[in-house]
């Protein structure tokens, strides 16, 4: 579950928003009270939701969001009139006066999202050095005229071995070479 910073010009509010996200089992690290303490906040944190209101003493929201790590999405709980007049489409707006189920449905969707995002993220390949990608490649070659196998096979071959050792798929390649008195 993502972490929340509830930010709120009166402390009141930020505490009132942080008790009832705590009886609904979300983890709220920080009250903040100015877009500074904000930003200094979501930097000790690997990400998570900011549910604030539109202005600080510092900043507006605005400004905060352009500075905000992108792992952070922005809840904005704020007039109709503000909500309304927001130019940046992926801060999600809550409007006054608030409704405790709302919150609890918008901040819940908002961690859905977050936890797609990062599912995504990891699904994505890394991206390999050229010295990493020269080892698998001669590996392959290597696989491919000493066993006769085709480039898909040998790729194949690669990652089985990889997923079978546990290792990853430079290494396993590291180690098919050394085996083979190549490397």
């Amino acid at each position: 579950m993502s972490s929340v910073i509830v930010a709120f010009p009166k402390v009141e509010n930020a505490k009132n928003i942080r008790n009832i996200l705590i009886k609904s089992g979300y983890d709220v690290p920080y009250i903040c009270t100015t877009g500074a303490q904000i930003l200094q906040s979501s930097h000790t944190l690997d990400g998570g939701i900011i549910i604030c209101s539109h202005h600080f003493i510092d900043m507006m929201y605005q400004e905060l969001y352009e500075y905000l790590p992108p792992e952070f999405q922005m809840l904005l709980v704020a007039s109709p009139a503000v909500c309304n007049e927001r130019t940046i489409q992926d801060i999600v707006c809550l409007s006054m006066p608030l409704k405790v189920h709302e919150l609890i449905q918008t901040v819940e969707m908002m961690e859905y999202t977050i936890s797609r995002r990062k599912k995504k993220k990891r699904a994505m390949p890394k991206e390999r050095s050229e010295e990493e990608k020269s080892i698998i490649l001669e590996a392959k070659s290597v696989l491919m005229s000493r066993n006769n196998l085709s480039e898909e096979e040998a790729h194949r071959y690669l990652q089985k071995r990889s997923m079978n050792n546990g290792t990853d798929l430079v290494e396993t390649a590291q180690m098919i070479l050394s085996l083979m008195n190549v490397y």
